[in-house]
């Protein structure tokens, strides 16, 4: 009797342990690339509207450097930069839309940062964008520097990593502001553009972005100080490591491609090139494409569709668009800025 009684008990513990596995495995092993496949596209996440960045026009056919870089995705595994669908989100419900699986990827101007990744079992791959967060005020007001903003009433977006760093900024600095909060980013800059309040803060990028759509355009400054650091980059599930692999080297090849002088134009002519490292990005050395559980050509068919890192860059916020937002720390590491991927070989 005994004998049997630890033998049931082992038993019940062994299916416990099963069960404990089963159920986790269920929760973390979201395998992500073959899903997609078999669906034939990639759902990607995107803000509902930041000029620049991802934004639709009134036939719902999406823009933007965030948008540019999940048809990299698409690109990469489908040859086919339309396979990328965008479900746009609120700030507020991003991660939790991605761990519940809505969004194969975030590529929604979101900060990296350690708290993001340990509560929400969310990774970073890589920076897409350099940014920090910085204020615009209105010209009359004739300040010159956020050392001068002592007393204002700033719009700023809740539940915001932007929210936090302006607290830290004005406790450090000993100044004293009021705060005029809202859950969506539309109402902040409404609020704002309506005098609601007397200072607006974002990331700089969404600065220049919002500005573009405000009654006088022209009437308002962005200042010149960053108090923060901003790493924008795109967001997947933990434990997804073939998914995350391909996410993050989407986006180095494009780096690379541009450091290389490989673009969307002359991609023909790179397939013929028998320098190493270029044969090793469009595929026509080594199997790394493969290795991702992609073909020979993944970066080659990046290129072709959506073009280099600066290529994106450019139509989107740079010198060929609207924004005209400069390279600065976005600028590759070998023309003065910190863009910087691993090669690959």
């Amino acid at each position: 009797m005994r004998t049997f009684r630890s033998g049931l008990l082992i038993g019940l513990a062994a299916a416990v342990v099963v069960a404990a596995i089963a159920i986790t495995y269920e929760r973390y092993d979201t395998r992500t690339l073959s899903r997609t496949t078999r669906r034939g596209e990639v759902l990607c996440g995107v803000n509902k509207g930041l000029p620049g960045f991802s934004i639709p026009d009134d036939k719902g056919n999406w823009t933007g450097f965030d948008v540019d870089f999940c048809r990299a995705i698409a690109a990469a595994i489908f040859d086919n930069p339309k396979k990328a669908k965008f479900v746009p989100l609120e700030a507020s419900e991003r991660f939790k839309e991605l761990q519940n699986r809505k969004v194969d990827i975030l590529s929604r101007n979101s900060t990296w940062s350690m708290a993001r990744e340990t509560n929400y079992d969310l990774y970073f791959p890589a920076v897409a964008y350099y940014d920090g967060e910085g204020f615009m005020v209105p010209r009359d007001r004739k300040i010159d520097t956020a050392l001068e903003l002592n007393g204002s009433k700033v719009c700023v977006q809740s539940e915001t990593t932007t929210q936090l760093n302006l607290a830290d900024y004005f406790r450090a600095n000993n100044m004293k502001y009021q705060e005029v909060k809202f859950g969506k980013l539309d109402e902040v800059v409404k609020a704002y553009d309506s005098g609601q309040c007397d200072t607006l803060t974002a990331d700089v990028s969404q600065l220049y972005a919002l500005r573009l759509n405000m009654a006088k355009p022209g009437d308002q400054v962005i200042l010149p100080d960053v108090i923060s650091k901003e790493p924008l980059a795109p967001v997947v599930r933990q434990r997804d490591d073939d998914w995350m692999m391909i996410v993050k080297w989407t986006l180095y090849a494009m780096i690379n491609a541009e450091e290389l002088g490989v673009t969307s134009k002359n991609i023909d002519e790179a397939l013929k090139s028998r320098k190493p490292d270029v044969m090793r990005l469009v595929g026509t050395d080594g199997a790394y494409g493969e290795e991702l559980g992609l073909s020979k050509d993944w970066a080659a068919r990046i290129i072709r569709h959506v073009g280099n890192y600066g290529e994106v860059y450019e139509r989107n916020v740079g010198s060929g668009s609207k924004l005209g937002i400069p390279r600065g720390l976005n600028q590759l590491w070998s023309a003065g800025g910190i863009q910087y991927a691993p090669p690959i070989r």
